[in-house]
């Protein structure tokens, strides 16, 4: 086989238009998912250690889902963040008037064309900032959490939720929510499993954002979410989920596991998410601030490399900034 010089792969990336006609993975704004914080107070409240990311009343929710439609962001995701009503077992969590439940209906009522899906876990609800319910040695039960767990998608999807995303990594959550769906004539709704949900220290911006990391204190998630040393795990945990009925999987966090995003969808190719988490947010946002990373180009190229990897959705906090960098580059 010929050999340089008759083979110069820098040919082709001379110039701009062959670069362009070679690309493998391209971002668009159909890859974008928003999160969003919506709490029971009034206005916006900024959270200190995700700039430019806030907690939202449901009248700051739906003037900031505006500005996604018009940028044509396919989907938000609600985390609701209770001012109080706090208990062990996080009732408040499928109360009918709970702060996501209401913010549900109201953006189905302004926004229908706007996919809402909600989180699906207790951590924000309970007085130990844990996922699920403890027995007195402060163990997570598994099976008495699903069925709170089934409360609390069931009440979503009732209030008009498009997708539930059960993100508590419990054992046999899956089958029982969409038991309970299928049960209750919520055929349509669909599921977004975290399905391989790590045991991360990316996440601490995100349990302040919700009001979990005071409860937590020095307790961690060790026993029900994933070791980050494992990858055989993961898949394991994928195919338990899609068996029980989900529809769409997740990893997350994001970029230290984008191995486990590309294994997942090369194993299952069923439409595979990611989480670009808050540590991976706050990283980049306060590397940019310093003026060490240039925001723009390092955000959409960490958006770009979940695509490389296999994700065919990206959740992230810089959703619209993504979805205008875009617009212009169009």
């Amino acid at each position: 086989m010929s050999s340089y010089p008759y083979v110069r792969p820098r040919r082709m990336r001379r110039d701009e238009f062959s670069r362009r006609l070679m690309r493998e993975s391209v971002l668009t704004t159909n890859d974008l998912i928003y999160p969003v914080f919506v709490h029971e107070r009034d206005g916006r409240e900024p959270v200190a250690s995700m700039p430019g990311v806030s907690r939202l009343s449901i009248d700051e929710l739906l003037r900031e889902a505006e500005v996604a439609v018009e940028l044509r962001i396919p989907a938000i995701t609600l985390f609701g963040v209770p001012s109080d009503g706090k208990t062990a077992d996080g009732a408040i969590a499928w109360s009918e008037d709970g702060v996501v439940q209401r913010a549900v209906r109201a953006l189905k009522q302004r926004f229908p064309e706007l996919g809402v899906i909600t989180d699906v876990a207790l951590d924000p609800y309970t007085t130990h900032g844990q996922d699920g319910l403890i027995d007195d040695s402060g163990y997570i039960l598994n099976d008495q959490t699903v069925d709170a767990l089934v409360k609390q998608a069931l009440s979503h999807a009732q209030a008009g939720a498009d997708v539930v995303a059960p993100s508590d990594m419990m054992d046999g959550r899956i089958g029982a929510v969409r038991g309970a769906l299928e049960e209750a004539g919520l055929v349509n709704t669909r599921i977004l499993a975290y399905s391989a949900k790590y045991a991360s220290a990316f996440y601490g911006p995100f349990r302040s954002a919700v009001g979990s990391a005071a409860a937590l204190g020095k307790g961690n998630k060790y026993t029900y979410q994933m070791d980050p040393a494992n990858a055989d795990e993961a898949l394991q945990e994928v195919a338990l989920d899609l068996a029980e009925g989900a529809d769409m999987v997740m990893v997350k966090p994001g970029m230290p596991y984008l191995d486990i995003v590309r294994r997942v969808k090369d194993e299952f190719r069923v439409p595979t998410y990611v989480y670009q988490v808050s540590g991976e947010y706050a990283m980049l946002k306060a590397a940019a601030q310093n003026g060490w990373l240039d925001e723009r180009a390092t955000a959409l190229e960490a958006l770009l490399a979940f695509k490389r990897a296999g994700a065919d959705g990206v959740l992230t906090y810089f959703a619209l900034d993504a979805a205008r960098w875009l617009r212009e580059m169009a």
